[in-house]
């Protein structure tokens, strides 16, 4: 096989070598426009696991990269003058040119034809150079491929170019560990990622936002005055030694972070020869977890495993490499999204305490959880669990130290046992709104299951407000009297303690149940609806009515009414639906208000009927018990709600007296495209939290005790719903307490028993599995 390489980095070197190793016979070019020793960058770091596959990968060269490695286990974390240390993380650093080299000399060994200095734009410019008849081109010339860029209708790549500036620089100041330096100025927020990558060298990388850089003038400074400058901001962690940029082809040594993916990576229709990507040409991932140069090896090993396989065409070999590596690269960008966004955000949590920060900044990528953590380094974790349960406990010390999931949290006068929510669940079975005996053994058994807080579903204010006929309704008074049947049996046999939401359907309303078509309008029966304007849900709804005066008015009290009616009916909480699309949600996207009064347009227009119906019910129900309100964060479209708009509309809720806001998303359009993921709606409570000051419930696809303890801890909500585990399990939060080993959760005397059971039975599991280690 004739194969060209453009671009002489680590995934072409690497993959020339691979080549040759599998087959002598192979003729390989690689053809890198610049000298052997040029190199922008200064270190490369690898995980232990990465390691291992070069090790099975051609086991010449990983002996000599792992024989110029810098090994460090801890990870350390300086932030407003606390050091913050954390073990176990196994990462190696190498010099960049060493990596270069080491490669460089195995591939001309195994008889790899390098060609450097010579500049190739695109696999146009072969023929020009003699590199003609070739087999394959592989496309490994970087984050600005030319290659790419020529077919970018095949590719059709997408380059999101973010905004925080950093800038690459060295130093000889030695970092014993992977080390983390944030600086607060007048200016703003600063952070260095620093670490040791030879005998005498590392690596000393400045990231800061954008509103930090141009504040404190980095946008006007020329190479050396960007040095000195970032000299003098961490002088106190380079013990004297000076900062140094290799970037003199730039006017400023400042870049920014694109990430890179495409649809298709190769090309065979229409090319002089096959195209394929490879490295950075093909995806890229954020330095803050040290993954790109893995992600572009582990491509290089893959790509020279399947051209090899025998009895495989090139075309089913190109195919097999790009699904494949597709599916990890896309993990691992994830992955990597998650830590690019938390580093840029920096000024989001640096009110953070030490340990929380500490805690947010390891766990930012969700690849490491809590229980990872206990794994790497126990005495770490045990320290982030006394201190937080402290802080839940008003400062006082526990003598045994409970997971961050089964702390209390306070809200007013309301005291919840743990972090667990039982997530509001429509379960359409009532009948002219009443509940009946399915509500109470649903809702019973969640509480007798050890949740902290039960949500009821969404409870309509009149019968015109349900989503379906088989809706609950808060309007008339016997709804009081089977809601307290309900209240009774929580308080009188459990230690949960019970919310009701409150909502309206609005536009949404007049529907099937969920198991007869969702969102499919009644054949018959319906009623009228309305919203703030004739936007209907999606096609096949009705067209609501626009809402006039009297209709808010008359909403509004109906609210007020269901509020007095939960206070009645012995309800420790109520929560305000303002998400999803129902009636109030209608009025805060722009997607569905469409008004040209002063309810619509702005959004504080779009806010005031919402806000007004909240400060009545605040009104309305008792000083020393909390209203939640739950409001979705984003429309997944590009013209509904932003998030910086989710972040007012939350902290607008909380002046108005919301003690919490519960953070979903999605559901006001059909248009919609969520991102789906473990976790995906949490950086939305996230960002609320830690932005708006106020309380947060996260909810979606959070299914695991692991996820719950790393979201408390981390202060990325302060309570966790969760719904269909809850579903599958009635009694999961009692599971996953003995999971845990937390005894302390209390157990229906009834149940006392099996508790004592299942505890024996996980201690006797776990006693095997330690055995089996051995």
């Amino acid at each position: 096989m004739k194969v060209a390489v453009i671009g002489g980095g680590p995934a072409g070197l690497y993959f020339a070598l691979l080549m040759k190793r599998a087959n002598p016979a192979h003729q390989i070019v690689v053809l890198e426009r610049n000298a052997p020793d040029d190199t922008f960058g200064w270190g490369v770091v690898f995980s232990d696991q990465t390691l291992g596959y070069l090790r099975d990968a051609d086991p010449e060269s990983a002996a000599s990269i792992a024989d110029e490695f810098a090994h460090w286990d801890d990870i350390d974390i300086h932030v407003r003058g606390a050091t913050i240390t954390s073990g176990g993380h196994g990462f190696s650093g190498i010099a960049r040119k060493t990596l270069l080299r080491v490669l460089r000399d195995r591939a001309a060994q195994l008889g790899a034809d390098l060609r450097f200095g010579q500049d190739v734009p695109d696999d146009a410019a072969l023929a020009g150079i003699g590199v003609e008849g070739m087999d394959l081109v592989v496309a490994a010339d970087g984050v600005n491929s030319r290659v790419r860029a020529r077919y970018a209708d095949r590719f059709a790549p997408d380059l999101d170019v973010r905004t925080a500036p950093y800038c690459w620089l060295g130093t000889a100041r030695l970092f014993d560990a992977f080390t983390f330096l944030f600086v607060e100025t007048e200016h703003g927020v600063f952070q260095a990622h620093a670490y040791r990558y030879s005998a005498d060298r590392s690596a000393f990388i400045v990231e800061c936002d954008e509103r930090s850089w141009r504040n404190a003038g980095f946008d006007a400074m020329n190479e050396a005055q960007t040095v000195a400058a970032c000299e003098a901001m961490f002088a106190p962690w380079l013990d004297g030694h000076a900062l140094e940029s290799n970037a003199p082809h730039l006017r400023s040594p400042w870049i920014r972070f694109t990430r890179v993916s495409n649809e298709q990576w190769f090309a065979m229709d229409g090319t002089a020869a096959p195209v394929v990507l490879m490295g950075d040409a093909a995806h890229t991932a954020h330095f803050s977890i040290g993954s790109g140069t893995k992600l572009a090896m582990e491509d290089a090993i893959l790509l020279a495993r399947v051209l090899n396989r025998d009895g495989a065409s090139l075309a089913d070999a190109l195919r097999e490499y790009q699904e494949e590596r597709r599916m990890d690269a896309l993990r691992l960008q994830n992955a990597a999204r998650n830590s690019m966004e938390w580093f840029e955000n920096v000024r989001r949590y640096i009110h953070l305490d030490p340990p929380q920060f500490a805690y947010s900044l390891l766990t930012r990528s969700q690849r490491v959880s809590h229980e990872n953590l206990r794994l790497r380094d126990a005495a770490y974790l045990s320290g982030v669990e006394r201190w937080f349960a402290s802080r839940a406990e008003a400062g006082a010390e526990p003598e045994r130290c409970p997971p961050p999931m089964f702390t209390p949290f306070r809200l007013r006068g309301l005291r919840l046992q743990n972090r667990v929510v039982v997530s509001p669940m429509d379960m359409y079975s009532a009948e002219d709104g009443l509940p009946n005996d399915f509500h109470l053994v649903h809702l019973g058994s969640r509480a007798l299951g050890g949740a902290g807080l039960v949500m009821t579903e969404m409870t309509c204010v009149s019968p015109e407000a349900r989503i379906t006929l088989g809706c609950t309704g808060m309007y008339a008074p016997e709804h009081v009297d089977a809601w307290r049947r309900v209240t009774d049996f929580v308080h009188a046999r459990s230690t949960s303690r019970i919310c009701l939401q409150l909502g309206h359907s609005g536009p949404k309303g007049a529907t099937r149940l969920m198991w007869e078509g969702m969102d499919e309008p009644l054949a018959e029966g319906g009623w009228p609806v309305m919203g703030p304007s004739a936007q209907p849900y999606g096609e096949r709804n009705q067209v609501p009515r626009e809402m006039t005066r009297a209709d808010m008015d008359r909403v509004r009290d109906e609210f007020v009414r269901a509020t007095a009616m939960a206070e009645s009916a012995g309800f420790d909480m109520v929560e305000l639906h303002c998400a999803h699309g129902y009636l109030l949600s209608s009025f805060l996207t722009p997607l569905s208000n469409r008004r040209t009064d002063e309810y619509g347009g702005s959004l504080q227009n779009r806010l005031r009927y919402p806000l007004e119906v909240f400060r009545a019910m605040r009104n309305a129900w008792p000083e020393d018990r909390p209203i939640s309100v739950r409001i979705s964060a984003t429309d997944w479209v590009d013209d509904g709600l932003t998030a910086d708009e989710a972040v007012a509309i939350a902290r607008a809720f909380g002046e108005a007296g919301a003690d919490i806001i519960h953070v979903s998303t999605g559901q006001t359009t059909p248009r919609g495209k969520p991102v789906y993921g473990r976790m995906f709606q949490t950086p939305y409570s996230d960002r609320i939290r830690n932005e708006a000051g106020v309380p947060t419930i996260a909810v979606g696809n959070i299914t695991e005790a692991d996820q719950v303890n790393g979201i408390v801890a981390a202060g990325r909500a302060d309570l966790v719903a969760l719904g269909r585990p809850h579903l599958a399990d009635p009694f999961w939060t009692l599971h996953a307490a003995a999971q845990m080993g937390w005894k302390d959760q209390p157990w229906p005397i009834q149940y006392a028993s099996g508790k004592s059971q299942l505890e024996r039975t996980l201690q006797r599991q776990q006693e095997m599995l330690g055995t089996a280690a051995i």
